[in-house]
């Protein structure tokens, strides 16, 4: 899924970096927080409902709270690994980092 059609980017590049523990930012969580924030508040303005958007805007404010704000998006899946009780991603984060042997 990674060419023709069904190319993505979060695939192709933030993909292998999630699976690597590779955190590092190309755009911090906090400026996405912000972003999204912006977009929610024109959204209603214009009476518009973006449930996906808002929970989106959740997660990542979970993320932020839970000390990873100026790690890269695809930290996502440490806010979603923490809600579900796992520690998989983080494990490989703190090897990755020399944190954990």
């Amino acid at each position: 899924i990674g060419s023709g059609a069904a190319a993505s980017f979060s695939i192709n590049v933030l993909g292998p970096r999630m699976a690597a523990g590779d955190f590092d930012p190309g755009f911090f969580v906090e400026h996405f927080v912000k972003d999204l924030g912006i977009a929610l508040d024109e959204a209603k303005k214009m009476n518009l409902s973006l449930p996906g958007l808002s929970l989106a805007n959740q997660f990542y404010i979970a993320l932020q709270s839970q000390g990873h704000a100026r790690k890269g998006t695809q930290a996502l899946i440490l806010a979603l690994e923490s809600l579900s009780g796992c520690d998989h991603f983080a494990k490989l984060e703190k090897q990755r980092n020399g944190e954990l042997k």
